[in-house]
Order: structure tokens, then C-alpha cells, then sequence
């Protein structure tokens, strides 16, 4: 399945709607070529009056319904939609995330259909899910962590190679 026609969506209506939110989860490290699945979208955002508002307003241009389902740890925030069956969640808190302001420094901004969101770094995600500790996390831990060290060893082939052609 092709997620970026629905990503596309949804970085322009955040952008349009000024929300503050950051992919995390399996769709995140999706992104940075872990081997992952998920069948919702995770973000992490910040708790406000004023982006709650902006939460509700693209909720609305979505055509879905939000909802508050209960989970004992989280402030949750639900949208869904029956019509293609996306769901998407969003946090007020992760586990082993210290701040949204730490997590949005680290964070890489990509791009989808010309608007930006901002994606979770693979090592973010890894610490977080090992703090949570659930079991479906744990499930991926090898993936992802396979996936941080060929992306950090791409990354240092990159600067030797860099460095050599000063």
C-alpha cells in the first residue's frame, strides 16, 4: 500500500491548520526504512487549548470522527474514518520521551506533496518503545534497531567519503 497519498493529506492539513504534532511510532520508523507495519499513524503532539482547536479543525477536513478512547497511560485523541478505515492517534505523552520540545529537536522534517512533517527519529522511537516495555513494541525491537545501525553506518560512510574529497 502506497501511504503517501494520505501523508500528502495530512501534511497539508496540518500545515494549513498550524497543528503541532510529530509521526512516531512503526509508520515513523516506516519512513526511515525500518521493516515495520502498522495499520495506524502515531503522532505525538502538544496538549493546548489552541492546538487541541487545530486537532478538531483538521479532524473536521478529514471528513472522520475523533474520539477519546481510554488507555490507563495515555491522553489519547482518536481519528478515524470508516470510509478507508484510517485511524490515526495522537499522544500527549510517550513513553521514555522526556519533552515534545526534545523529541521535535531531534525530529527530521520530511516532505510529502510539497507540505513538511516532522518524523521521529529512529532512535527516539527505539528508547520509547523500550520504555514502554509492551509486548508488539519489544516484537520490533531487532527491525528497528537493525535499521538505526545501517542508517548510522550509511551515514559515516557518507562523512569518510565527504572527507576524503577535501
Amino acid at each position: 500500500m502506497d501511504a503517501s497519498p494520505i501523508l500528502t493529506r495530512i501534511a497539508e492539513l496540518f500545515n494549513r491548520h498550524g497543528l503541532e504534532a510529530i509521526m512516531v511510532g512503526n509508520a515513523a520508523a516506516a519512513l526511515q526504512g525500518a521493516p515495520v507495519t502498522t495499520v495506524d499513524i502515531d503522532f505525538l503532539f502538544r496538549k493546548t487549548p489552541v492546538n487541541v482547536r487545530k486537532l478538531k479543525a483538521v479532524n473536521q477536513d478529514l471528513e472522520a470522527v475523533i474520539l477519546r478512547p481510554f488507555y490507563p497511560v495515555l491522553d489519547l485523541f482518536r481519528i478515524m474514518r470508516d470510509a478507508d478505515t484510517l485511524q490515526i492517534d495522537f499522544m500527549t505523552s510517550m513513553a521514555g520521551i522526556q519533552s515534545y520540545e526534545g523529541l521535535r529537536k531531534r525530529a527530521a522534517r520530511v516532505n510529502f506533496g510539497g507540505h513538511a512533517l516532522l518524523v521521529a527519529s529512529l532512535a527516539d522511537i527505539i528508547k520509547s518503545k523500550k520504555a514502554a516495555g509492551r509486548p508488539k513494541d519489544l516484537a520490533v525491537m531487532h527491525a528497528l534497531e537493525n535499521a538505526l545501525a545501517q542508517t548510522q553506518t550509511h551515514a559515516e560512510s557518507e562523512t569518510r567519503t565527504a572527507q576524503k574529497r577535501k
